[in-house]
């Protein structure tokens, strides 16, 4: 049986028309006329016990939107939520009991206390039991690095600091399903990769469900097998991240490094399904679909302007992967 199970789900704001000018502005004061908004437009998805999935889309797809019904903090328009049997807008406290959460910049930690301080107010809160409080916190603290953190005031913590204590609190009580909104978000990279060994070894060792979603496309990259992408508040994709990857990312990045250049490639170039990305006096950077065309073929055409000295090849990332939909999309 699914853990998360979601259906025809719409959620809708109203919004005032703003008219301008004074007029307009005290108009609005005394009367205002409202619009209404779709920010999650029916869509429908289930996820299963254990699954890692990266839960993305652009600013305003309906993503943070979608997290705040499934945790209860929001109630559906109208569809249905069924969260471990759960309506979670009907039943907050006894679906609080069994989800963790961590929202970027909004902290779960007390302010003036020690780290340690509120790691024990979570244990008591949520009723964990002293063995497999003492089991999790030693776990945490050496996977997460906190050693040092945990006499330290949450208000004196650094970003990056206060965020691995954020994870360690969200998984602390044993959660059937955390969600992570933006975890990683202004952290450097070798915190990023602590937390994401974190959340990966987390999922192996206690089968928790984890929704992540993120600008960081690196957090789905090293963390989720299973990727839904919404657009406008809809569902675009819903599947496997390597799927995706063998659907969209249908084309090459070359990387030359040249030399002797006798002229302007990019005004030259004879093969329609070659891009080129950059091009510089020594460096060459283009794009190809393979069904298209072959790196050979291409090689052929470069070496006609200069001289080849090296080359990289990577198959399309996920980044550029959405990039390249989200360009598309926006043409229509």
């Amino acid at each position: 049986m699914a853990m998360i199970k979601v259906e025809n789900l719409v959620k809708t704001y109203q919004v005032i028309q703003k008219e301008s000018g004074l007029f307009g502005y005290f108009k609005n004061l005394v009367k205002p006329k409202y619009k209404e908004f779709d920010a999650v437009k029916g869509i429908n998805f289930s996820i299963e016990e254990g699954e890692l999935v990266g839960y993305i889309g652009e600013n305003g797809a309906g993503k943070s939107t979608t997290i705040k019904m499934l945790t209860g903090l929001l109630t559906p328009t109208s569809g249905e939520v069924i969260v471990n049997n759960l309506k979670p807008y009907k039943s907050r406290i006894e679906n609080n009991k069994n989800i963790g959460a961590v929202f970027g910049q909004k902290t779960q930690l007390w302010w003036d206390l020690p780290v340690i301080e509120s790691f024990r107010l979570i244990k008591k809160m949520y009723k964990i039991p002293e063995g497999e409080y003492r089991k999790n916190l030693k776990k945490f603290t050496e996977i997460l690095e906190l050693d040092e953190l945990l006499e330290k005031q949450v208000k004196n913590l650094s970003l990056g600091q206060k965020m691995r204590c954020e994870i360690a609190a969200a998984f602390l009580h044993n959660p059937k399903i955390v969600y992570l909104d933006e975890p990683t978000i202004g952290l450097d990279v070798f915190v990023k990769e602590n937390i994401r060994k974190f959340i990966k070894e987390i999922n192996k060792e206690k089968n928790v469900t984890v929704i992540l979603t993120t600008h960081d496309l690196k957090d789905i990259e090293d963390v989720c097998d299973r990727i839904i992408l919404l657009d406008k508040g809809q569902i675009i994709y819903d599947g496997s991240k390597q799927k995706f990857k063998d659907t969209y990312g249908k084309y090459v990045i070359a990387e030359f490094t040249v030399k002797d250049k006798n002229l302007n490639i990019n005004d030259n170039i004879r093969i329609d399904e070659i891009e080129i990305l950059e091009e510089t006096e020594n460096q060459l950077k283009l794009k190809f679909k393979h069904e298209e065309t072959t790196i050979v073929k291409v090689m052929e055409q470069i070496s006609n302007y200069c001289k080849i000295e090296d080359i990289h090849m990577k198959e399309a990332e996920l980044e550029d992967i959405l990039k390249e939909i989200y360009k598309g999309a926006h043409k229509c």
